[in-house]
């Protein structure tokens, strides 16, 4: 995870201490997991989970990752906000979508780039954001971004699936 990502993570949990997840868990094991998949879609699996600390507040983000069939299409929900990262990107006030293509010697490349997404959403009950709703916005679009980059850095996507060094979190 970035620095950043590390920032962005207390303006979403207002915390700077976390529980550790699963050894389950890390970048490495998903890109793993989406070489021996693909090509076939899959459903959400997760990446991570981040946990305050004991003690405290309880608060989780969930960060998933899924094999796509596709490109996106479409029209994005209303609610969602879209930054120009990767093939999409959509940020809500509490939860993030990047969507990249991958091309790489790890996945099978005869059946053409690997269409991957990466959610980072707080799990549990759904209650209004508090604080300043731009600030979670660009939070929550910096974790993604920062998920999906070690992501495309794993499965050594070419030119890193699209995505760039930094979190571009101006509106599309």
């Amino acid at each position: 995870m970035s620095a950043d990502a590390a920032k962005a993570l207390k303006v979403i949990t207002g915390s700077s201490r976390f529980e550790a997840s699963g050894k389950e868990y890390s970048v490495a094991q998903a890109a793993t997991e989406i070489a021996e998949a693909f090509p076939a879609p899959t459903l959400s699996k997760d990446l991570c989970r981040v946990y305050t600390p004991t003690d405290t507040p309880d608060f989780v983000l969930r960060i998933t990752w899924g094999l796509e069939e596709g490109a996106p299409t479409g029209t994005p929900d209303p609610d969602f906000t879209v930054l120009k990262m990767g093939e999409r990107t959509v940020v809500g006030e509490d939860n993030s979508y990047v969507f990249f293509a991958c091309r790489s010697s790890r996945l099978n490349e005869l059946a053409g780039p690997a269409h991957i997404s990466v959610n980072v959403r707080r799990w549990g009950m759904p209650q209004p954001p508090e604080g300043d709703v731009e600030a979670l916005k660009d939070a929550y679009a910096t974790v993604a971004h920062s998920f999906s980059l070690a992501m495309a850095k794993e499965l050594r996507c070419e030119k890193n699936g699209g995505l760039p060094a930094k979190p571009v979190l101006d509106p599309a």
